[in-house]
């Protein structure tokens, strides 16, 4: 029998780590290839990993609510075949080290073993891999405490513990011995500001928030304080949209066996803008902007729960009518069902949300970093408007809606926020009543 070691996937580009939210198998259960072990959730979307091989479950190294790395190992697995199987290293080959060598290897595992443990407290959740490297490095339990996090719900990851131990011999020394002559010492900084305790009743009644809302607040909280939100606002007349799919969604649904919405002609319409407008389809980094090359058009879809999820039409300038709207109805469906996979929601540059569906006439979206804008459609309005004909103007029933156009102003002025936007309307109100799909 051979030892296979299950391996966190890596899940897309962007994504380093996951949480463990349930284990699928127990210790001793029988595990087929392919078949799910564990379920894990990210900061984009929830996900199994499954087993590569048939075999034993007959380890698990980390507990649910651990956070995992990409690459790391989560369990063991007793493997059916030979031993070339297993992913774990031969030992043999490794070189002895010097007499020196070893004295010094043996000073510091005394060290280690005789060194405070660290432990998790209170609000502070360290994983097994913060552990052992605060363990490697001599962090005591007091300093990891001090430590901020960027994690999940404020944890400790493995890129701020190498932040910090990069920075670590730069930080002044605040435990070393008082200074022979007199220093000019600082006025003490202001604590920390802390939430005003909220009054609860006795009737009241108090909901946990879920993963995904504490992540849907942390990215929307870091997004207001990275970016800086300018809107512009226009409204478009879309009647000739309104009659044009009147007339043809019943035979596009026989056709193609889909649904017509609204949604894939307004992606088309901004796709073409961002084309028209390049500087929109771009990304900062620091003092850098990264200019896109692909136009991925990221679309707001609604989850069974109440969230939010951001799912990516690739290449979206790419597409014809009839192509975008099989893009959007199978991201639309697999969001509504959790069946998303990571790649599904990677790699998005502008973001597109319809805050119409729920009535809603205009918005202010958030932009979804690191993008730089996002638009928000309003809902479709039949309202009484003045028509200029070469005759005169007259007063006629038009259906009209609003766009929200939310851009960073960091690196967006009014004038390309607003071109852009008025771009998308241009697009909608010139549409063919004639075209053939």
């Amino acid at each position: 029998m051979a030892r296979f070691e299950l391996k966190l996937p890596k899940m897309g580009e962007s994504v380093a780590e996951a949480t463990i939210t349930s284990w699928l198998k127990e210790v001793g259960d029988t595990i087929e290839a392919d078949e799910a072990v564990l379920e894990i959730a990210t900061d984009k979307v929830d996900s199994e990993v499954p087993s590569e091989v048939d075999g034993v479950l007959v380890e698990k190294l980390f507990n649910v609510d651990d956070v995992v790395n990409v690459g790391q190992t989560i369990a063991i697995i007793e493997a059916d075949g030979d031993a070339s199987e297993t992913a774990a290293a031969p030992k043999e080959e490794s070189t002895p080290e010097p007499e020196a060598a070893q004295e010094v290897a043996k000073i510091v595992e005394v060290a280690k073993e005789t060194a405070e443990p660290i432990t998790s407290n209170g609000d502070r959740f360290y994983s097994p891999l913060v552990k052992n490297m605060a363990k490697t490095e001599g962090i005591s339990q007091s300093e990891l405490d001090a430590i901020p996090g960027t994690g999940k719900d404020g944890r400790v990851t493995k890129n701020d513990m190498m932040a910090y131990l990069d920075n670590r011999g730069n930080q002044p020394a605040t435990a070393q011995a008082a200074p022979a002559t007199p220093q000019k010492t600082e006025a003490p900084k202001a604590a920390p500001k802390t939430a005003a305790p909220v009054s609860v009743n006795g009737g009241d009644e108090i909901i946990e928030m879920t993963r995904m809302g504490k992540l849907i607040a942390h990215h929307m909280v870091e997004s207001v304080q990275t970016s800086a939100h300018v809107q512009s606002f226009i409204e478009a007349d879309v009647t000739n949209i309104w009659n044009w799919r009147k007339k043809v969604k019943n035979d596009f649904a026989k056709r193609e066996g889909e649904n017509l919405t609204f949604t894939p002609i307004f992606m088309e319409a901004v796709a073409k803008a961002l084309r028209d407008f390049p500087m929109m389809n771009i990304s900062v980094q620091g003092d850098t902007i990264i200019k896109k090359k692909n136009i991925n058009l990221g679309m707001a879809a609604a989850l069974p729960d109440g969230n939010l999820i951001v799912p990516v039409i690739k290449n979206a300038d790419q597409l014809n009518l009839v192509g975008m709207a099989k893009q959007v109805n199978d991201l639309a469906g697999r969001a509504r069902e959790n069946k998303l996979k990571p790649d599904d929601i990677q790699g998005g540059t502008y973001t597109v949300t319809n805050v119409g569906t729920f009535g809603s006439v205009m918005g202010t979206p958030i932009i979804n970093q690191p993008q730089v804008g996002i638009l928000a459609l309003g809902a479709i309005r039949k309202v009484p408007a003045v028509i200029e004909t070469p005759d005169g103007d007259f007063i006629g029933i038009r259906y009209k809606m609003f766009l929200s156009h939310s851009y960073d102003h960091r690196v967006v002025n009014g004038a390309l926020g607003g071109q852009f936007v008025q771009a998308v309307k241009n697009y909608l109100e010139a549409w063919d009543i004639n075209r053939e799909i």
